[in-house]
């Protein structure tokens, strides 16, 4: 097996979760990122560039034996394979494992004896060792754990989040055999200050890294559940989760809307492997119907509130401010703000969408939503703040309201004004 001396890493796949890593390697040790996204490559080789914004242009210089490619051949002197490829669910809530199929196959062809291979990737229990490790030994001829050794580390990225970036978050490693998860944990540990945590088995650490977010997912939705009951009582959420947040063990989530690629994907492929070997997941289940139908039920929400006000409802013009799944991040995946679009425009409700965060060939391809440059001022029926981009807060509420028509509704999904200054809060 190889040795923390001669270890020569490859990243296969530069999103929000391999760039970082791969510059924070990259300032220690050789570092190749490969992506099959040619126009990515070209901008973090030539232009330094990342239009995730997760990493800026002083830290991609600082990462000297870092280089970009998108050509598999040159991974060939790699040692030490890291797949951080997305593994998104498909249209039937099933995990989509193509991604992932794939990039183990581009990892095949280079591997050689005493390599390693880690995934990072978000997956169910079992899925390295079943469908991944697999692939590697057909495609190489190499044999598991005799030729080549392989390891789970599951990210823990969250876009957008400036204080708790990669290093500062705990790493969970394992290895396929006690030489293996030494190896990978000194590794990790040798870049990450918050330290490491060793897990027991590949399976663990898969499984820790699925129940992350699913617990999220339920709390959220437990939420969610609270804000729908106390909308009909006629209470504002927020002013409850304040008053019981004043107890020392309450949990403070908020209600909202579930997207992106982590909360509202991870708990499916924890229940489709439940069902798999026989169980039927209710719990989990039930909180991601919640989740997925909120997009739905804000939308319902406003036009309720646009009836009350006595707003003409067909062919009312509604603003929605922000759709990325979070505040000050471009990150489109996943966007349950498409759910809410097109919940309005069932009921012939004309939407504009404005959002200087995402990227707006990126949402027109993938979305079909041409979003707007400009805000007219006195336009609008109705304004939907749908993500808690910071400077929609520093524009105020007084400019809020002025691109509405006089008789209007504000709908503030994520809280970012006080129930005063808003006419309905999720």
């Amino acid at each position: 097996m190889i040795t923390m001396d001669n270890i020569k890493i490859a990243v296969i796949g530069l999103g929000y979760v391999g760039l970082p890593l791969a510059v924070e390697f990259g300032k220690h040790r050789p570092v190749v990122g490969l992506d099959i996204n040619e126009k990515r490559v070209k901008e973090l080789r030539d232009e330094r560039i990342d239009h995730t914004l997760e990493v800026n242009s002083d830290e991609l210089q600082s990462a000297e034996q870092l280089t970009f490619t998108s050509d598999v051949n040159d991974i060939a002197d790699a040692n030490f394979y890291i797949i951080t490829v997305p593994t998104p669910i498909d249209d039937n809530n099933a995990p989509d494992l193509k991604p992932l199929e794939s990039a183990s196959t581009t990892v095949g062809q280079a591997i050689k004896k005493g390599d390693v291979v880690v995934y990072e990737s978000t997956v169910y229990p079992g899925a390295t060792e079943e469908v991944c490790i697999p692939i590697i030994e057909k495609t190489s001829g190499l044999i598991f754990n005799q030729d080549f050794y392989a390891g789970y580390s599951p990210e823990r990225i969250n876009p957008g989040d400036k204080i708790n970036t990669l290093t500062k978050i705990t790493k969970i490693t394992s290895g396929s055999t006690p030489e293996a998860a030494d190896l990978i944990d000194s590794l990790y540990a040798s870049i990450i200050t918050a330290g490491t945590y060793r897990a027991t088995s590949i399976k663990v650490a898969e499984a820790a890294k699925v129940i992350e977010n699913t617990q999220r997912d339920l709390n959220i939705a437990i939420v969610n559940e609270f804000a729908k009951i106390f909308n009909i009582i006629g209470i504002d959420t927020q002013a409850v989760l304040d008053a019981a947040g004043s107890k020392w063990n309450f949990l403070k989530f908020k209600p909202g809307l579930v997207g992106g690629h982590c909360i509202s994907v991870d708990p499916y492929y924890l229940t489709h492997k439940a069902q798999e070997v026989g169980y039927r997941p209710e719990v989990i289940l039930a909180g991601r119907r919640i989740n997925d139908g909120m997009g739905q039920y804000v939308a319902t929400q406003m036009v309720k509130k646009l009836a009350r006000n006595k707003i003409h409802i067909d062919e009312a013009k509604i603003l929605v401010l922000g759709f990325t799944f979070k505040g000050d991040c471009p990150d489109t995946r996943n966007t349950k703000i498409i759910d809410v679009i097109k919940e309005l425009n069932s009921f012939n409700i004309n939407v504009d969408v404005y959002d200087d965060w995402a990227d707006k060939q990126e949402v027109a391809d993938h979305y079909g939503i041409d979003l707007i440059d400009t805000l007219a001022k006195g336009r609008y029926d109705g304004i939907i703040v749908a993500v808690d981009h910071s400077n929609y807060k520093e524009l105020g509420i007084d400019f809020i309201r002025s691109l509405a028509k006089p008789n209007h509704v504000v709908y503030d999904v994520k809280n970012v004004f006080t129930e005063e200054e808003t006419d309905i809060r999720l």
